[in-house]
């Protein structure tokens, strides 16, 4: 009021007494509430005893204290005398200090991103879309990569953590779908694929990086770590893609899959068709890229594994059965994101969906009867203390089959059916004698292998026996005589 009388207008003076101009006229009308009284009845700042003295001195040292932790602060060092109604007030004063003398904030420098200038990758985890494989659970990220001046986008599907082979892998992808190289490449710190890794290793996946940015002459750059917004132009692209993808899942009506191929296909299809929304931008994108380099550079580890006399390889804590005339030569494994891909020489030999150890549990085993079987014939005994013998069966069926056998048969007799019955499903009838097996079960019976191989024996193939007649060859002398010479 001061103000006011000093000849301002109302909105300068409210302004310059820190009221609103709303506050203002409840004032000049007098119909304002008095909000604080002192015990003796007169208006008065509830804080005054303590603002300077206690609050300040905290707030200086540590600016990030709340409201909150400062007034149940002052209410255990002076009971009844403040309480919670005044936390709205102490609210404002806090703010109004931290606007005039708190520390300085950190200033976000929007950028303006020519075309063809920057490519950005990123991961995300997905694991709140819930979606599974044949009804089981699939933990996964996404690769994605996106060029900022456009907003084109390429998207991959990761079942392991951040690592440079899936980084590799999608990175090229995505050049290769693009159609060009941008001048630089930005990625986060990578600090979860150097995660649990020593110097010499990480040296090592550093150098590779390196060594690929280079092949595609792209200059590698990255923001700071734990400073999400300096990648903000593909950060916030993360949550629009995840939830175009829960829209679409929700319009499905189903979030499982038959295999993993089937979703890659539907994240790909989703990512393709935003892209498309964006024909005219893209077009410009690509009149300022760099041409492809002529092939791609390799995007797996590599590992060379010796084959033991088990015929059992270790690769990343995982075991993999491999034939058994592998033993005693060495193996070159790739080690892709989702496979193994093995070589012997230039030679591929076999490819294993990759499997991945948790710490938490056993060892993760990938035992195919069918390289284990050729050698259990020989020696069918050794089939009842195998260590990976429930890793055997196939199915459900042959499991069953074998505790019917194990109970009705003697050890050994019981070894050899089970062998034969598994030797004849590895030669090509494995679905079928699953069904028997199934029907033979219902009926709480076993079929023997002499009965399983009647339904499945190769009918014999029988040569016919064709006749020639040899012609008078004197049918010959009979032609030169009337040939012209």
């Amino acid at each position: 009021m001061q103000i006011r009388n000093g000849g301002s207008m109302q909105a300068t003076a409210a302004a310059k007494a820190g009221i609103s101009t709303r506050s203002a006229k409840r004032f000049e009308k007098g119909t304002h509430i008095k909000e604080y009284r002192s015990k003796s009845g007169s208006s008065s700042d509830p804080f005054a005893k303590v603002w300077r003295t206690e609050f300040v001195p905290l707030l200086e040292r540590d600016p990030f204290l709340t409201p909150i932790t400062l007034m149940r602060d002052l209410q255990e060092r002076y009971p009844q005398e403040y309480p919670d109604s005044l936390l709205r007030t102490l609210q404002r004063r806090v703010r109004q200090w931290k606007a005039l003398h708190g520390r300085e904030k950190e200033r976000i420098f929007r950028q303006n991103h020519p075309p063809g200038f920057q490519g950005i990758s990123d991961f995300t985890n997905c694991d709140e879309l819930h979606v599974t494989i044949e009804g089981t659970s699939l933990p996964h990220l996404l690769y994605h990569f996106r060029v900022p001046f456009s907003g084109w986008a390429y998207a991959f599907v990761i079942l392991g953590g951040e690592s440079h082979v899936a980084l590799s892998a999608g990175f090229q992808n995505a050049l290769w779908e693009l159609g060009g190289v941008p001048e630089t490449h930005r990625t986060d710190s990578l600090s979860a694929a150097y995660k649990n890794l020593n110097e010499s290793a990480r040296e090592d996946l550093t150098n590779a990086y390196n060594e690929m940015c280079a092949h595609y002459d792209v200059k590698p750059t990255r923001n700071n770590k734990g400073v999400k917004h300096e990648n903000g132009s593909i950060e916030s692209s993360h949550r629009h893609l995840k939830n175009k993808i829960d829209q679409k899942l929700r319009l499905r009506g189903s979030r499982d899959f038959s295999s993993l191929q089937e979703y890659r296909n539907f994240v790909d299809e989703i990512v393709k068709s935003d892209n498309s929304r964006r024909q005219a931008e893209v077009a410009e994108e690509r009149k300022h890229l760099k041409p492809l380099p002529k092939h791609k550079v390799g995007s797996h580890d590599i590992e060379n594994v010796g084959v033991p006399t088990t015929g059992i390889i270790t690769v990343r804590q995982a075991y993999y059965a491999v034939p058994s005339r592998l033993i005693g030569h060495t193996l070159t494994v790739h080690v892709h994101d989702d496979r193994l891909e093995c070589f012997h020489a230039a030679s591929h030999i076999i490819t294993f969906p990759r499997l991945r150890w948790s710490k938490t549990g056993p060892r993760p085993r990938n035992i195919d009867y069918r390289h284990v079987i050729p050698e259990l014939v020989r020696k069918p005994q050794a089939f009842r203390h195998y260590i990976f013998r429930d890793d055997l069966f196939p199915s459900d069926e042959f499991r069953q089959a074998w505790v019917l056998l194990d109970a009705r048969l003697d050890e050994r007799m019981a070894c050899k059916e089970m062998v034969r019955i598994l030797k004849l499903a590895a030669d090509g009838h494995q679905q079928q004698i699953a069904a028997e097996l199934r029907k033979a079960l219902n009926e709480q019976r076993i079929p023997s292998f002499e009965e399983l191989q009647q339904h499945f024996k190769e009918a014999k193939h029988v040569v016919p026996l064709v006749e020639i007649e040899q012609h008078d060859l004197g049918s010959y002398d009979e032609l030169l005589k009337h040939a012209t010479l």
